[in-house]
């Protein structure tokens, strides 16, 4: 940016790069690999774990939140709906969040891993585009203003 000088010239402000901002994906790369080191060398495994697990409830809580947030801006207007498309409504939600609660639950929680693999990895990741396009369609229908 050019300002005037205090003898009423123009000149060029100095810009200043530091090499972090010439690469900053590199500079992320090394801040990822110095982390990597330290957990290496002071053998912090078992605080990697403890940290990842406190992350997936965070991550859980953050859409259950999320969710909460978005029936309280618009729970006026659901309690005009009829009673058909609020059952339907909030129990796909309900299944969402349940089919979340199952799986992050047996992750943190349980004595054994729950296998999302094959068929009921197929089936567990089918409930989400289900549940989600019931959810659309009832919001459409009631929002449609023939």
């Amino acid at each position: 940016m050019r300002k005037p000088s205090p003898d009423g010239v123009w000149a060029k402000e100095a810009v200043v790069r530091t090499p972090g901002d010439r690469h900053p994906t590199l500079r992320a790369f090394a801040i990822i690999l110095a982390i990597v080191a330290i957990v290496m060398v002071f053998q912090l495994y078992a605080t990697l774990v403890v940290v990842s697990a406190l992350l997936q409830i965070a991550f859980f809580l953050a859409i259950a939140y999320f969710l909460f947030l978005l029936w309280r801006g618009r729970r006026s207007e659901i309690a005009l709906w009829p009673a058909r498309a609020q059952w339907a409504f909030y129990l796909a939600i309900l299944i969402v969040i349940t089919n979340l609660a199952v799986y992050f639950g047996a992750r943190l929680f349980g004595a054994h891993r729950l296998n999302i693999n094959g068929l009921s990895g197929v089936a567990w990741l089918l409930v989400f585009p289900i549940c989600g396009y019931a959810i659309w369609r009832i919001w459409r229908e009631q929002h449609t203003y023939l």
